[in-house]
């Protein structure tokens, strides 16, 4: 159990970032949280049980001068916690309830329990797990806040916490939620969906009614719009993988009701081989709202090379080999 991970969570459930400390002030404590311009650091100590022998023992080894206690328990007594309050110092109950009472701070507030997490056994389970590894993936080297994090997703901080612990649990991302190696990638590459529908046609995109009616996007792609991803996107990108003209085109695009229209209104082909275009509902919606023009072979907007990474890497063989010669530029970051 990591307690630093742990409180890091709490905290961001209330509204408070909690980092963990570097240089000088990392030696004396273990997370430091702001309120109104005022830095408090805290030291952690955790233990199974904590009941009131415990907190008293634990109470009495603290050099108060440095700081917050913060006693994380698996279980806290209530003894203990009117001992720890009463001292000027704070618990977190990891049945869900974290209490302080010092350095100007007063903080009673139920939280996730940890069973939530640890019931998590799959961290990538359902839409958030894609989500949130999507996001983690897009800047790997970022530090990220539960708290930002649900917000940017629309999702519930508890939900968005339990993952994070679940991805830390597994050693996939370190304790400031930052991707430590590709493992994250592929574990996300074997739950991306890989059900296409097939277009007999291409969509005009000079054609204004139908430019609308399929939510094309390419005015503004910041918004929501179509994505061109595989192949041919990866042939813009760079990749070493030959692209010709005619060749079909996989397009991922923003929800079902674009994909319906798209049925409707270019036509169904019977395989693979007969499309002119492959779609898809975007796994993830920021797939389909930060797309990428570069122009290329096809001219159209690009999918990340996130996402275009992804789905090669759902063709075992050619796929695998594409990505391992496959350096993006600068501008991105290769995490596969």
């Amino acid at each position: 159990m990591d307690a630093v991970a742990v409180a890091q969570d709490a905290f961001a459930q209330i509204g408070l970032e909690a980092r963990v400390p570097v240089g000088a002030h990392a030696a004396s404590a273990d997370l430091t949280i702001e309120l109104d311009g005022t830095a408090t650091e805290i030291e952690l100590k955790h233990r199974s049980l904590v009941d009131a022998k415990t907190a008293e023992r634990l109470i009495a080894e603290f050099d108060a001068s440095s700081g917050l206690l913060l006693v994380v328990g698996d279980r806290v007594t209530e003894d203990a916690r009117r001992q720890l309050l009463a001292a000027r110092a704070g618990y977190l109950d990891m049945r869900g309830h974290l209490g302080i009472r010092a350095n100007g701070m007063v903080i009673n507030a139920d939280v996730p329990g940890v069973q939530q997490e640890r019931d998590r056994a799959d961290a990538l389970a359902g839409r958030v797990g894609l989500e949130v590894a999507a996001h983690l993936l897009l800047s790997p080297s970022q530090p990220v806040a539960v708290r930002a994090l649900a917000r940017d997703l629309g999702r519930s901080p508890s939900t968005v916490s339990a993952v994070l612990g679940a991805l830390r649990r597994d050693g996939i991302i370190d304790t400031s939620n930052t991707v430590v190696d590709t493992a994250l990638f592929w574990r996300l590459a074997e739950k991306w969906p890989r059900r296409r529908t097939f277009a007999a046609v291409v969509p005009d995109d000079a054609d204004p009614v139908m430019t609308q009616a399929l939510r094309l996007g390419l005015g503004d792609l910041k918004a929501p719009g179509w994505a061109l991803t595989d192949t041919a996107a990866a042939a813009s990108y760079g990749a070493p993988v030959a692209f010709r003209a005619g060749q079909k085109l996989d397009f991922l695009v923003p929800d079902e009701s674009v994909l319906r229209r798209a049925v409707r209104l270019l036509g169904t082909a019977d395989s693979a081989e007969r499309a002119a275009v492959s779609l898809r509902v975007a796994p993830v919606p920021v797939a389909t709202h930060r797309r990428i023009d570069l122009g290329g072979p096809a001219e159209w907007p690009l999918a990340h090379p996130l996402f275009v990474a992804l789905d090669l890497a759902q063709d075992s063989g050619r796929g695998r080999e594409i990505l391992d010669a496959w350096n993006p530029d600068e501008r991105w970051t290769r995490v596969w």
